[in-house]
């Protein structure tokens, strides 16, 4: 009998693969980084082959790790980056550009033509987005004007466009599927979150062609078969949701007010609303978090553009780190921050401020500033950053929260999740086992299988893992928070129009 759902997390830096067994468990892992490419300032882009070849590596690695088959395999659960565009050729299956990833900014110049163009309230409306070169309609615009008779071809139906989801459903099942679910779909600013289809006005705004976009599908549900070549045996791919969504439903959050943090590259907030699609005022997006059965989940979410890579950064700019987990340790060894504050804007601020002219910026230094507190008052700045995101999702939906559940890989830093619980004044639960996001995906695959019945038997568990408790004075936590938001206003709108638009036209 088949024993196993793999799991595929493909994320932005990395590719992995994790089986899980039926009773939830963690068996294998297996994981393969990739190259970035950053061609022009502000601009991120992938090699659709390499996040291809990292993946299916990972894949086949897992199982070797586990002594296990193909035909082990119950199911496939995929989980991705969101927001990253891809275009290929619907004959020979190549990419016609690299991938534009989220965290590009260089289509902030058709952003910039569609607000010029009156069109944010319509896009807010009917995709519950904000206009962002974070989201992926701007990307295909763009690639579609990079490529030699790019409209041209996108019409006539010889090129398709996918989200990362769909690139990798497309290469498991050898081009036989072009489908993605509700959950990706929504990020795209083409969707309609309302009539769940993509929507004509919006399409014609951006000169998209229907002819190039994959069908959307419940997020539970066998989308295909995997080739045989690629594992020695037809496996069913019956569950895909975006990452962020993918860990709210891996973390359990299947109620509304329920609220998760993915601690990753950026990081991520998203309370479920059930099936209301809340509209913020404050400067959330509105978000699909899964479609099962007719049935729908919506969710707020507010996305900060760098968390984890500013640790990153630390480590390989400016060389105040030999690995991440050093900075823990380094956090500690100073009582405070001296007043430093370090905003990670270093691609822009995301919610609740969208503001792409904005720029990393660290303030406060005097002569006494060392690498610890500069080390410190980055980690502080992701916590921060958080509670910028949490105060609006309590204003938009009118929940107090009661507890912050957390997960990625920077949520294993203790003094960042007690620092957060102090900064945010409510407990923040840490699960023992932190892939909730592959978990997620597996749980939706295994579910359309019948593996298992619901998603409360393989809900992430709270046993093993720890509860940080609020210790800070509310006048000390009130003072901290004053100066960030002091901070912020520095690092805004510090790059110059021109300077945009030139990120934007290179």
């Amino acid at each position: 009998m088949s024993r196993y759902v793999m799991a595929l997390d493909q994320g932005t830096t990395s590719s992995r693969a994790i089986l899980f067994d039926q009773a939830g468990s963690l068996v294998a892992i297996d994981q393969h980084e990739f190259t970035q490419y950053f061609p022009e300032p502000g601009w991120v882009e992938h090699d659709p082959m390499e996040i291809w070849d990292s993946q299916l590596r990972a894949a086949r690695g897992v199982l070797a790790k586990a002594g296990a088959r193909g035909s082990d395999l119950v199911a496939i659960g995929i989980t991705n980056q969101r927001e990253t565009a891809l275009i290929w050729d619907r004959a020979s299956g190549d990419p016609v550009y690299r991938a534009i990833v989220w965290q590009s900014r260089q289509t902030a110049s058709i952003c910039d033509q569609l607000r010029s163009r009156g069109l944010e309230a319509e896009v807010r409306a009917r995709t519950g987005l904000l206009i962002d070169a974070y989201f992926s309609g701007t990307k295909i615009r763009f690639i579609l004007d990079s490529i030699d008779a790019g409209q041209k071809r996108a019409e006539a139906g010889e090129l398709a466009f996918g989200t990362v989801d769909t690139w990798l459903l497309y290469k498991l099942t050898r081009g036989r599927v072009h489908a993605t679910e509700y959950s990706n779909a929504s990020r795209t600013l083409i969707y309609n979150i309302h009539q769940r289809d993509w929507d004509d006005l919006l399409l014609e705004a951006l000169r998209v062609p229907r002819a190039m976009l994959p069908q959307v599908r419940d997020s539970s549900g066998v989308f295909g078969l995997a080739d045989p070549e690629w594992f020695g045996a037809e496996i069913p791919i019956a569950g895909i949701a975006g990452d962020q969504q993918a860990a709210l439903f891996g973390q359990g959050c299947l109620a509304p007010g329920q609220t998760k943090n993915t601690y990753g590259t950026g990081c991520f907030l998203l309370m479920n609303t059930g099936s209301e699609a809340r509209v913020s005022n404050n400067g959330l997006i509105t978000t699909i978090g899964w479609g099962i059965d007719g049935r729908f989940a919506y969710a707020l979410e507010g996305s900060i553009f760098v968390a984890g890579a500013a640790v990153q950064w630390l480590r390989d700019g400016l060389g105040l780190l030999a690995n991440a987990a050093e900075s823990e340790a380094a956090a500690r060894s100073v009582d405070d921050t001296g007043g430093v504050y370090l905003v990670p804007a270093f691609v822009g601020l995301g919610a609740p401020y969208w503001d792409d002219r904005a720029r990393g910026t660290l303030v406060g230094l005097t002569l006494g500033t060392t690498r610890e507190h500069v080390i410190r008052a980055t980690l502080e700045g992701i916590a921060y950053q958080t509670r910028d995101v949490v105060e609006c999702l309590q204003a938009d939906s009118g929940l107090p929260l009661e507890t912050l559940r957390v997960d990625g890989g920077a949520s294993q830093n203790d003094f960042l999740m007690q620092f957060q619980a102090d900064i945010l004044g409510v407990p923040v639960q840490r699960p023992a086992v932190l892939e909730v996001t592959a978990m997620g995906a597996a749980a939706l695959a295994g579910i359309a299988v019948g593996f298992w019945q619901d998603a409360s038997e393989i809900e992430a568990s709270d046993a093993g893992g720890r509860r940080f408790e609020p210790s800070l004075s509310a006048d000390r936590r009130a003072s901290l928070y004053a100066g960030w938001k002091r901070a912020v206003e520095r690092s805004r709108d510090w790059v110059q129009e021109d300077s945009v638009r030139e990120e934007g036209d290179a």
